[in-house]
């Protein structure tokens, strides 16, 4: 008899101010080793954690399609305006609930970790999917001694990669300097 193999998606959600080949390269992995059918890259108009965005939600979008355009499993969403919130567990409610995905795995970098315990409904995200970390340079030390990690350690799962050295606030002060 076959087995029957759940497909899982994944999220990937953030500002992408700007979208960058750190975004593209985790997507890539996630895809490969989660065998995931498809990403969803989750644009939000803004970091609740942060003031204002650099780049305006329709450059974020417009650059993050045509950063990923080659790869036909990364789809770029924008739902805040459907769901009427930025929070990832109201993204996450209204796939569920609404598009009827029940196999997610949501994706962040391990400098997310830090703060997780102070997003809306953390301890209810992890319960609802599967929540994969990557690693980033200066992070993953801190990360792990995180109050998620020491709350759900067994329901996170640890991807080894490189660790990813570009981010959107390196990019973005190199674009002030020569601005």
């Amino acid at each position: 008899m076959a087995s029957f193999q759940k497909k899982y998606i994944g999220l990937l959600g953030g500002s992408f101010d700007p979208p960058h080949q750190g975004h593209l390269g985790i997507s890539k992995i996630a895809i490969k080793k989660l065998k995931l059918k498809k990403i969803y890259w989750i644009i939000t108009k803004k970091n609740p954690f942060k003031n204002k965005t650099f780049y305006s939600l329709d450059e974020r979008i417009k650059y993050a399609n045509k950063i990923s355009k080659s790869q036909k499993k990364i789809l770029i969403m924008h739902l805040e305006n459907t769901v009427k919130s930025s929070r990832t567990i109201d993204i996450i409610d209204y796939l569920i609930k609404k598009k009827n995905i029940k196999n997610i795995y949501f994706i962040i970098g391990s400098d997310n970790l830090i703060r997780f315990h102070k997003w809306k409904s953390w301890k209810k995200i992890v319960k609802l999917v599967k929540l994969v970390v990557f690693s980033r340079k200066g992070y993953d030390r801190k990360g792990m001694k995180s109050i998620v990690v020491k709350t759900y350690k067994n329901k996170i799962i640890f991807i080894k990669n490189k660790p990813i050295a570009i981010s959107s606030t390196q990019l973005k002060s190199r674009t002030r300097s020569i601005s």
